[in-house]
């Protein structure tokens, strides 16, 4: 089980990051230091719960949230298409960070813009693992990134990290609790 939940893992891990590197000013030394702590504590709490679920025996996530999951290939998750939609992926984000870094924009559109990229990629893989699911923390950081593009070029800029890196970060890790949440479940059943 716990193999077949890398992807959670990798999820749980990023969505820690974009928390610890982005919970800074203008917040406040004391909620910043919260709010990682907080997020490394979620995420040792969701390895935790998964190694439990793993060791009660339940199999990964086999309980979808979706109807239309349940039917789900699960044997080349990572094949061919899924590595074509990374490629495009950190192609995307190398060459849209150089543009918007040569174009003058904010430093704090870097964050936005991994937001709003890391989203479309989880919009794409939609279609690629066919779970409906996955299009939930998809279209939240597509929002959350695209907010704080839009943000950078306002007097709220200081603001971008927070609204596209910490929220970012919540929304995968909430995403990434659920799943785990219902691989436990399942496992309690059983």
């Amino acid at each position: 089980m716990l193999r077949q939940m890398s992807g959670v893992f990798i999820g749980a891990f990023f969505g820690t990051v974009f928390v610890v590197t982005n919970a800074h000013a203008p917040l406040t030394p004391v909620v910043g230091t919260a709010l990682r702590v907080l997020a490394v504590a979620v995420f040792a709490g969701l390895l935790a719960l998964a190694v439990l679920a793993a060791r009660r025996g339940a199999p990964a996530p086999a309980t979808p949230a979706d109807p239309a999951d349940a039917g789900a290939p699960r044997a080349d998750w990572f094949g061919g298409k899924f590595g074509f939609v990374v490629a495009a992926e950190v192609v995307l984000l190398i060459g849209g960070n150089l543009a918007l870094r040569r174009a003058g924009a904010p430093a704090q559109t870097a964050v936005a813009w991994t937001a709003l990229i890391v989203g479309v990629h989880f919009l794409a893989l939609t279609s690629v693992w066919q779970r409906r699911s996955v299009a939930v923390p998809g279209a939240a950081l597509s929002a959350l990134g695209a907010a704080g593009l839009g943000m950078a070029a306002t007097s709220a800029v200081a603001w971008v990290p927070f609204v596209s890196g910490v929220l970012s970060g919540v929304a995968l890790l909430g995403g990434c609790a659920w799943a785990i949440a219902q691989a436990y479940r399942s496992a309690a059943r059983v």
